[in-house]
């Protein structure tokens, strides 16, 4: 199991600056980590750091809240593709779900899809706020709309992945799309679980803790 090659090297914080951007990049290099995942307005400056590597770019987009509007989320991930990102990590509107906008949903997903083409799109659910009946839902709609992974979280909610959310999205999904578990995924005992369970890409800032087996703290 190549554990690292599940890994999106994450730093989602408002204060990453261009020093701790650079040790993300080296060590998504040195590690070889399948990507690094960072906010819009550093992919760019993250795509320069990784050239001559195979680690690929991520970028977040409606992060972490999920509530702007489909245009402006749209635009966002176009941006991000333009500027180097190959895959995509967008938060859904919450409130739209748990209101039963379903439509609403379904199509904001599908728009983003169509904008990035080929590029991998990621749907973040953010499972802690959502009830059983929620979480399935989520999944058809992202699954419907040409998604190619759900995602359990951002890491900025109430909570992060569990492997019970996990193992639910997958039943949901099959191998119509993959999952990525993130947030709170920090040693090497809980990645492996994730991945006996089906989990195809963990999401977090303790990749090395990870890879090297030691425990961290982190996204």
């Amino acid at each position: 199991m190549e554990l690292n090659k599940y890994i999106d090297h994450t730093i989602l914080a408002a204060t990453a600056n261009k020093e701790q951007l650079d040790k993300l990049c080296e060590e998504a290099k040195k590690y070889d980590f399948y990507s690094v995942c960072v906010n819009g307005a550093n992919v760019e400056y993250c795509k320069k750091q990784l050239e001559g590597s195979s680690v690929k770019v991520a970028a977040v987009v409606g992060f972490p809240l999920g509530a702007m509007t489909t245009n402006a989320k749209v635009f966002e991930a176009k941006e991000a593709i333009e500027n180097g990102a190959t895959e995509i990590d967008m938060v859904i509107n919450i409130a739209k779900l748990k209101d039963g906008e379903y439509n609403y949903v379904e199509d904001e997903i599908r728009k983003i899809k169509e904008a990035i083409g080929d590029n991998v799109l990621k749907v973040i659910i953010e499972t802690c706020y959502l009830t059983h009946f929620e979480k399935v839902k989520a999944c058809e709609l992202a699954v419907s709309a040409k998604a190619d992974y759900v995602k359990t979280s951002t890491g900025f909610g109430t909570g992060g992945a569990t492997l019970e959310d996990a193992e639910l999205m997958k039943k949901t999904v099959g191998t119509v799309a993959k999952v990525k578990a993130s947030g709170g995924v920090r040693d090497k005992e809980t990645a492996k679980k994730y991945i006996e369970i089906g989990v195809e890409r963990l999401g977090t800032s303790s990749g090395i803790n990870i890879i090297e087996g030691t425990e961290g703290k982190g996204y």
